[in-house]
């Protein structure tokens, strides 16, 4: 909320006031202490939900750090992580004496171990591998432990290279077979000079990103990774923005992007992708999903592909990142287990393309609407041109136009955004009434309302969601279930992220900063709750008619992440159910049974369930034989699902009136866009079960009227 934001300010500036600061330059370890006590004081007077910084504290932090630094145990020792540990349960004093020792005495060690793995990388690699050889690599490090001695470190080293080294290996046989295959004449390399050449490959690769993590210059990102590493016990959305994560996060909130239109985010050694932005190249491409991991980036002008495996997040996105038009191949992981290699043409993404859209369909001579929004996207400083509620609002005046007779929204994939927003976009559905119950730390809970008695639609409503809707999608959903204005359909819950984030910008703390750029901080300052007094943290929006999905079975949700806050409740708001003649419970008893019957749905089930056996697999062989057979394993049982994408509804989706309109002078492709989302509209089985549940709302607008009619006389 903004209010609450300028109210934190307001009591941080005042506090600091009294604070002595030398107005000196500051040298980077006298910056880091400051930015310790700034933080740590932001965390203490604004966080919802403050935690003691004791000795349990410090032994989770303590953890969590030599996690982040060395995740994949291939620098430390246990020696080195024994000598490290008599800092354990002094942390929080450190912390509280603003000291960095321990920081300084781990990034000297990592500093010197990082060399060591360098020389160890470059001697590995300058031998062959063996590929015949029955061995196998464990990717989940969290069954492994440090080693003890030189020996068993560079085993370590060549297992790791090994296991990044025979994909290149397969890579490139294939490459030859497939050459022969064209060109009966070629001439195919020896599996020696593949071997070798793979080799290369994972020496330029790792040579590449290799040399930014000694260069001490790079200090301020380890501290960055220190100080994330602080604030994220508190919970997993209060993190630290270091001063180049502001500028992108900043150029994000522009307005444009150039690059593949991909939110990525960093897990364990891998790059994963998180979300895709509507009408950007990824998105187009229709090859790459939400949970993908990207091993490999080549450019166009290149011959050789670099891996971003174990690659700091900052620099793997210089890669993938590029000047529109461009073309960059990205060697993708599914998350079935199959490697494939996908072309996606950079451009230039406008987040335009987040706003909110309509389609008008016409099923059994009624005409429905759906709208589809991304996100509760908002500009604080231009509010009544940019807000998502604006535009859901005009997207539901041209449906009507066109004759629309029921709604369908689609939250599904909605991480949540602007909580004034929602509320104003939920009161589009109901006369007036509370909408979300927020509270703050140590203060008394609010209540935000719709006080516009206007109705934008009254007409039956279907919500879609599912596993990774969260925020704001679950304050609308959990409204519009608690007044029984529209039906959920999803899965078995939401993300169930019940919490509101303000960014702090730390340079404002200081009068006449001159210490340099601070950075910034999301710090969980709320906690909301439905108007029916339950909070949605952890357990989400459970759905009306729970049907399976492809996030069905993975852990994608708040209770996966490390430190969420509890679940809790309040007292409910006084609030009036919508009064409708739908009958809701009939509605959904008929939904299920059909869902039960759903040959499509049964297969998409099949699919979570096989993609969470692949998942859960993290042993590999390093047996080219077997390396190679799992593949072909996994691409033959992945293919027994193709059938998925071929589902056809037989529904004809279109754009509104007025957007038909817009097509003949439009310059921005808009027409393609929409032809590529209404066909993926067609195909989908959800929005055909929707569209099912509208027609059903409306079959029972009348017996029951009648029922209640004629109970109504009965009365009298």
């Amino acid at each position: 909320m903004k209010r609450n934001y300028k109210v934190l300010l307001l009591l941080f500036l005042l506090a600091f006031a009294s604070c002595s600061f030398t107005t000196k330059k500051f040298s980077n370890p006298d910056k880091d202490k400051l930015l310790i006590q700034i933080i740590t004081f932001v965390l203490e007077q604004g966080h919802v939900d403050p935690i003691n910084i004791d000795d349990e504290f410090s032994e989770k932090l303590f953890n969590h750090y030599i996690q982040a630094v060395d995740p994949v145990k291939r620098y430390f020792y246990a020696s080195d992580i024994e000598y490290f540990e008599k800092y354990k349960f002094l942390l929080d004093e450190q912390i509280k004496n603003k000291e960095i020792t321990f920081f300084d005495v781990v990034h000297e060690r990592l500093i010197e171990r990082i060399a060591e793995g360098e020389a160890m990388y470059k001697d590995v690699l300058s031998k062959p591998f063996d590929y015949r050889v029955d061995e196998s690599y464990e990717t989940d490090y969290d069954k492994t432990t440090f080693v003890r001695y030189k020996k068993q470190m560079r085993e370590r080293w060549r297992q790791l290279l090994k296991f990044s080294t025979i994909s290149n290996y397969d890579d490139l046989l294939k490459q030859e077979e497939l050459a022969k295959e064209k060109d009966p004449s070629y001439v195919m390399k020896s599996k020696d000079e593949i071997e070798k050449e793979a080799r290369e490959s994972t020496l330029k690769s790792i040579d590449i990103h290799y040399h930014d993590n000694i260069d001490d210059l790079k200090r301020e990102d380890y501290f960055a990774v220190y100080v994330n590493s602080i604030v994220e016990e508190y919970d997993p959305h209060t993190y630290y923005l270091a001063p180049k994560n502001k500028e992108d996060f900043d150029q994000r909130m522009s307005g444009k992007l150039e690059g593949i239109g991909a939110r990525l985010q960093k897990r364990m050694d891998y790059i994963k992708i998180v979300e895709l932005i509507s009408g950007g190249p990824a998105w187009r491409s229709k090859k790459l999903d939400v949970e993908d991991i990207i091993l490999k980036v080549k450019q166009e002008y290149e011959d050789h592909a670099i891996s971003i495996v174990g690659m700091r997040i900052g620099d793997a996105i210089k890669y993938i990142k590029g000047p529109k038009g461009t073309k960059v191949t990205l060697t993708i992981k599914k998350v079935d287990g199959t490697i494939k290699d996908v072309v996606i043409v950079r451009d230039v993404v406008e987040l335009v393309e987040t706003y909110a859209k309509s389609s008008i369909v016409e099923k059994d001579g009624k005409k429905f609407g759906v709208i589809n929004l991304p996100a509760f996207y908002v500009d604080f400083k231009d509010y009544k041109n940019v807000n998502a509620s604006k535009d859901v609002k005009q997207e539901l005046e041209r449906l009507k136009k066109d004759g629309m007779e029921g709604l369908v929204l689609d939250l599904r994939n909605n991480g949540g955004g602007s909580l004034p927003t929602v509320v104003e976009m939920a009161g589009l559905f109901i006369k007036d009434g509370p909408i979300v119950q927020v509270r703050s730390s140590g203060e008394t809970k609010e209540i935000l309302k719709d006080k516009d008695k206007s109705i934008t639609w009254d007409g039956p409503m279907v919500i879609l969601v599912n596993e990774i809707s969260a925020s704001a999608s679950e304050i609308m959903s959990a409204a519009m279930q608690d007044y029984k204005r529209a039906i959920i359909i999803g899965g078995k819950q939401t993300y169930g992220k019940g919490t509101v984030q303000n960014v702090i910008n730390l340079n404002n703390m200081l009068r006449n900063n001159t210490s340099g750029d601070l950075g910034a901080l999301a710090v969980t300052t709320q906690k909301y709750y439905r108007v029916t007094g339950g909070s949605v943290q952890l357990e989400g929006v459970k759905s009306d008619v729970e049907v399976p999905g492809r996030f069905s079975y993975i852990d994608v949700g708040e209770k996966d992440k490390e430190n969420p806050l509890p679940w809790d409740e309040i007292d409910a708001a006084p609030f009036t159910p919508w009064k409708s003649y739908y009958d809701y419970d009939e509605t959904v008893r008929r939904s299920k049974e059909r869902m039960a019957r759903n040959e499509q749905l049964r297969l998409i089930g099949e699919n979570a369930k096989w993609v969470k056996t692949k998942i859960d697999e993290s042993v590999y062989s390093l047996n080219y034989e077997a390396y190679n057979a799992e593949n072909k394993r996994n691409e033959s049982e992945a293919a027994r699902f193709d059938a998925i994408s071929d589902y056809q509804t037989n529904l004809k989706f279109s754009s509104t009136s007025y957007e038909k309109s817009l097509f003949t002078k439009d310059t921005t492709d808009l027409k393609e866009k929409r032809e590529r989302w209404h066909e993926n509209l067609s195909q989908d089985v959800y929005v055909e079960e929707a569209l099912n549940v509208l027609e059903d709302l409306q079959s029972t607008y009348p017996q029951k009227k009648v029922a209640t009619t004629n109970r109504a006389s009965e009365k009298k």
